[in-house]
């Protein structure tokens, strides 16, 4: 099965691609951490991602694109994947139909802004291997360490409430319109976000008719 999970940062597409992955026994793509993986094995498009960001700049479409490309091309996505963070506009959705691969559904966490902020401020994450937690809603075992490779939690700078809020109107202008991109393709499944991580995920499996 072949599934996009759209939502605001913070809604909680990482946590519910980690639970539907294992559902399915196929992997969860996160933009994020293949962008960080092809820079650490400094591929060509790591390589040229790189260079984007230490501008501090935008990594462009073209390599986002490419590098997520490469990713799908590798064996684990034989019998299907979960894209988490692409794509994030319409030209990427458009580019993703051109590479000849047919998603299945796309379901969009629906979480209001307010809560968003309320629950980015509890999150921690790894910088180890990219794994996400919340201190109240995903919690590691103990608390401070990373449950699959042991580094030390850490808070993300753009969880501040002003950064976040400044990333919520970015997300509204530029990736929410795939909804309708989506919606007029039959694909798209809303799903309550808030909640407890198990009464989302029941939710999310439920609108894939699992």
């Amino acid at each position: 099965m072949k599934i996009i999970f759209l939502g605001a940062p913070g809604a909680g597409k990482g946590t519910q691609a980690e639970v539907v992955s294992k559902r399915f026994a196929i992997p969860a793509i996160s933009t994020g951490a293949i962008i960080r993986a092809a820079i650490a094995m400094k591929t060509p498009t790591g390589v040229k991602a790189k260079e984007f960001i230490e501008k501090g700049n935008l990594v462009p479409d073209e390599v986002v694109i490419d590098i997520v490309k490469e990713r799908l091309a590798e064996s684990d996505c034989e019998n299907g994947f979960i894209l988490d963070g692409f794509p994030r506009t319409v030209p990427q959705a458009i580019a993703l139909e051109n590479m000849g691969i047919a998603i299945d559904a796309v379901v969009s966490l629906e979480v209001p802004s307010e809560a968003i902020v309320e629950r980015m401020s509890g999150r921690r994450v790894c910088n180890r291997c990219g794994a996400s937690y919340h201190v109240q809603y995903n919690p590691s075992k103990d608390g401070v360490h990373c449950d699959r490779c042991g580094e030390a939690l850490a808070t993300r700078a753009d969880d501040e409430p002003s950064v976040v809020l400044s990333r919520l109107e970015v997300y509204h202008t530029s990736t929410e319109p795939l909804k309708s991109f989506y919606e007029a393709r039959g694909l798209l499944k809303l799903v309550d976000g808030q909640g407890s991580v198990e009464t989302i995920t029941d939710r999310t499996l439920k609108a894939l008719g699992v």
